[in-house]
């Protein structure tokens, strides 16, 4: 079967080394790709979000299945437009990745279908938002309503502090359109969890949990980023919390996404927060996480291939997943002063030597090969160095076993990875 991977980060690299392994592959493509993908799969030269391009080059190559990595080409048509074309992709439709495009629509959604979630309300006009602000007080969470690359979310836990992200999402625009209106709600105490469940539109297949680091710094400090690192699974997510996610959060999502004329198909990815009063729905997304994909994809051992045409096909209710027991763990490594700006065209040597570390994978993301063979960093965050270990704290080791096997003095990463996990935060 021939296979294109739409994206160019880690969890695409994630993706094409589990897809890359399939017995029903014949031939797979990355598109744009990166310098690791290109270990695996032919990275071909188009943007993520050239839809048209991308159907194209499908077409011409007689590709038999399209597989979205990012959420950017799904909101903007990529699974339509491959429909369309006679083309199957795995991915929802336009009208059902508006449950990451817009945080409004989530809620509504979640309304409508009895889930459980933080109180909200949306606004269009800077001044009621300051008004909401004050009646409510803090802390509270202010969210840009559309795509911010995971960067429009600001947990605010003084007045002022919310009244700024008020200031910076809706009248600076720091995140563009995304910001023309924003969702305020209340704030949720209690560990956060990334749930993902494989779903055909009818049926839903649990594909694992995983616990993020969004904060830049060691102990949760700092900025928000797209995440520096993820394991799986974890512990506070019990098998009875997951069959409760299930029955309360993302079967009862899949049916009213389906009776609003919108079925969804794809990996649903719902943001929790286990409180005092069960889980609850932070936001949905549309696609796997990055980094916990990569987590995820070390302990996958069914074929993932057969499991996205299964998604595809609308054959879930006959399939099941096979999984490594053994925990895994990712630390991302980043470019020195991300999330906000920093150099790029820097050098990494050691990938080999990081890679020879016992259970350990090394996935790319922001990288690009020079023609003198050297691999450069073109991204803020860069690598996501993988484990798998018969424990936490073994793969936790390993892990940072091969961080430290990489030179590269422009990059940093979180040495904490895994801490609300190991005793004493695992130092």
């Amino acid at each position: 079967m021939k296979v294109l991977v739409v994206g160019g980060g880690g969890r695409e690299h994630a993706l094409c080394w589990a897809l890359s392994g399939s017995a029903l592959l014949t031939k797979l493509w990355c598109a744009p790709g990166n310098a690791g993908i290109a270990e695996v799969a032919e990275c071909v030269p188009i943007g993520a979000e050239d839809v048209p391009a991308l159907v194209d080059f499908a077409r011409a190559q007689g590709v038999e299945l399209v597989v979205a990595g990012p959420e950017a080409p799904l909101t903007l048509g990529l699974a339509d437009a491959c429909a369309a074309a006679g083309l199957r992709c795995f991915g929802p439709s336009a009208a059902a990745a508006r449950l990451e495009g817009s945080k409004s629509f989530t809620k509504a959604v979640a309304d409508a279908a009895g889930v459980p979630t933080a109180a909200w309300a949306r606004f269009e006009d800077p001044a009621a938002a300051r008004r909401h602000l004050r009646e409510r007080g803090a802390p509270i969470v202010v969210k840009a309503d559309g795509l911010a690359a995971g960067k429009g979310v600001v947990v605010a836990e003084t007045l002022a502090e919310a009244e700024a992200a008020i200031a910076e999402i809706m009248e600076s625009r720091v995140h563009g359109a995304a910001g023309a209106s924003v969702v305020i709600e209340e704030c949720l105490r209690g560990e956060e969890v990334s749930f993902f469940a494989l779903c055909d539109g009818e049926t839903a297949l649990p594909l694992g949990a995983a616990q993020d680091h969004k904060r830049v710094g060691e102990g949760d400090t700092g900025p928000n980023t797209g995440g520096m690192g993820a394991y799986s699974p974890p512990p506070a997510f019990t098998p009875a919390l997951q069959a409760q996610v299930m029955a309360e959060i993302v079967r009862p999502t899949l049916a009213e996404m389906a009776r609003r004329g919108t079925p969804f198909r794809g990996v649903l990815f719902a943001g929790l927060m286990l409180t005092g009063q069960g889980p609850k729905l932070i936001e949905f997304n549309v696609r796997f996480g990055d980094p916990e994909c990569q987590a995820l994809m070390l302990r996958l051992r069914s074929d993932l291939l057969a499991a996205l045409l299964a998604a595809c096909d609308g054959e879930l209710g006959d399939f099941d997943l096979r999984w490594d027991e053994r925990p895994s763990l990712v630390v991302v490594m980043a470019a020195r002063g991300y999330p906000g700006a920093y150099a790029k065209g820097t050098e990494i040597r050691g990938l080999e030597r990081a890679a020879a570390v016992p259970g350990v994978q090394v996935f790319q993301a922001g990288t690009a090969r020079r023609a003198d063979g050297a691999v450069v960093a073109t991204g803020g965050r860069v690598l996501g160095i993988a484990a798998r270990g018969e424990t936490l704290p073994a793969a936790r080791q390993a892990a940072y076993a091969a961080v430290d096997a990489i030179d590269w003095p422009e990059g940093f990463c979180r040495r904490d990875i895994a801490h609300r996990a190991l005793p004493g935060g695992g130092r």
